[in-house]
């Protein structure tokens, strides 16, 4: 069976493919899994609706947005939950695996035990190349065939094509997608021939989503009652109300309605138009981080599609569905323009699916949103450089495609390589700028007397006599944006591959 699979913030959805339909996967009646993680401080750990069953229980600690998390992750990241650590990637796993379980014994798909499931995923546009990683591996382990592996807002843009494809003519071929997840915003501006997309340009922000939008929404709640959360788990219900309530908002709604029993108060009504005034700042940056997306990054200061040729700026992500945003953005960029996903929680997963269904005909073609580069010494060390090895307007193979690929060579004046590898948003004069990602480094041993040593850490980095040796370094860029470094000493063919990522602890 054939899966889009979008891991979501809060809620994971899941669509599949059935015979030129693309329905969402419903488990025991509800339209997706909620990603969240329980624990107890006897080492007990319950994932999805399983956790929801046991939140505010003594002894529990429930985690919310954990996706929030992989952001800043590696493979040795940890996590605490009620007392005990946890790596962040084993809960991950299990998380999926719960999923999968899901899928097989309470969901509608009509799934075998043994049956395989070729999955497509997704992952923020903004997404470092570590968490690209982490989510990928994370889904092979727990037996997923991952085909294919897409930014969120290009799938997003798959399932606009399909359902508006008499909107995309010859003279309106670009259409710009508005994601807000529940922990992540991603624009991406989106080129449309036919049944093909190409991506333009994407922008983002890590940490701006719906879990913000509620955050607010209880600072004002508390505000108004002048009552503050007496404890953790009252406060976490609070939200959890303001959650509920906001997600119940229409454009007809008038006043917010919320029960404040958890801080031993009576029910508070709001107007909307008090919860839409807190909310609105949030909208702002939203469209803040939006603008570049249609600025020419070849040439900035030059817009990269006229306006007459910009088919619709479509709404998607479940916090889309807040009624502010598409009010704020028709008031900007006009109401002809701007269109919401009917299934705005789903888009994503709908996108992924028609993907995989090989009849349709729908490919995409991706960029890096980030650039990938390596701090290097200049000088015999009395310098450092920045050299961009991947820049954020790359263009990404299609699945199964041979990956992309750029060699530097050099002689090497030291004993030992000591790489620093780097992902930022944007690189300015030469400088990485914006959202830097450090990752760690990796030592590669020139010397063949250090190349039997269990670890470089401590090896003292000094001058090789003569004119250096001669290395290569081959650094590829999958379809799936991860990026791998094959080191050469051409000198006498010792090489070593690594897959680079945040935390791999490849650092030898």
């Amino acid at each position: 069976m054939r899966l889009g699979i979008d891991f979501g913030t809060t809620h994971t959805v899941v669509a599949l493919v059935d015979r030129g339909n693309y329905p969402v996967v419903s488990f025991e009646g509800a339209d997706s899994f909620p990603s969240v993680v329980a624990a107890n401080a006897r080492g007990e750990v319950r994932f999805g609706t399983d956790a929801l069953e046991v939140r505010g229980k003594p002894g529990w600690e429930l985690l919310r947005s954990f996706k929030r998390l992989l952001s800043d992750a590696g493979p040795l990241s940890r996590v605490e939950l009620a007392g005990r650590p946890y790596l962040l990637t084993d809960l991950f796993v299990n998380f999926l695996a719960r999923l999968r379980e899901e899928l097989v014994e309470k969901s509608n798909a009509g799934i075998g035990p043994r049956e395989p499931l070729e999955v497509a995923i997704g992952v923020p546009a903004n997404s470092s190349s570590a968490q690209r990683f982490l989510t990928l591996d994370a889904f092979q382990r727990v037996g997923f065939k991952v085909t294919a592996f897409l930014n969120e807002p290009s799938a997003a843009g798959i399932e606009y094509a399909h359902r508006y494809r008499s909107t995309i003519t010859s003279h309106r071929e670009y259409v710009a997608i508005y994601d807000l997840g529940g922990g992540t915003f991603d624009a991406s501006l989106l080129k449309m021939t036919g049944r093909a997309s190409e991506v333009v340009t994407s922008e983002g922000v890590q940490r701006l989503g719906g879990d913000d939008f509620d955050e607010v929404i209880l600072g004002a709640v508390l505000a108004k009652v002048g009552s503050p959360a007496a404890d953790a788990t009252a406060r976490s219900l609070l939200l959890e109300e303001c959650t509920r309530q906001k997600e119940a908002i229409n454009p007809n709604t008038r006043r917010l309605v919320l029960d404040l029993s958890p801080v031993g108060a009576g029910p508070v009504s709001i107007p909307i138009e008090e919860i839409y005034t807190a909310c609105h700042r949030l909208v702002e940056r939203t469209m803040e981080a939006m603008g570049p997306v249609f600025v020419d990054p070849q040439r900035p200061g030059d817009v990269a599609v006229d306006w007459a040729e910009l088919a619709g700026i479509y709404i998607v992500g479940g916090a889309g569905a807040f009624p502010l945003i598409p009010r704020c953005l028709r008031e900007k960029y006009g109401e002809r323009r701007v269109k919401r996903s009917p299934h705005p929680f789903a888009a994503t997963a709908i996108g992924l699916a028609i993907l995989l269904d090989r009849e349709a005909g729908y490919t995409v073609t991706d960029r890096l949103n980030r650039t990938f580069g390596v701090f290097r010494e200049l000088s015999s060390g009395e310098g450092v450089t920045f050299d961009p090895i991947f820049g954020n307007d790359t263009m990404l193979p299609a699945p199964g495609e041979p990956p992309l690929t750029t060699t530097r060579r050099y002689a090497a004046v030291h004993n030992v390589g000591h790489f620093r590898f780097v992902e930022c948003s944007r690189v300015s004069k030469g400088r990485p700028e914006g959202d830097i990602a450090p990752w760690d480094t990796i030592r590669f041993p020139f010397d063949p007397a250090l190349r039997g040593l269990k670890s470089l850490k401590k090896a003292p980095i000094v001058r090789m006599p003569g004119t250096g040796r001669e290395v290569e370094e081959r650094f590829s860029c999958a379809a799936d944006g991860i990026v791998e470094v094959t080191l050469t000493d051409l000198s006498d063919g010792f090489s070593k591959t690594y897959r680079l990522g945040r935390s791999t602890g490849l650092t030898d």
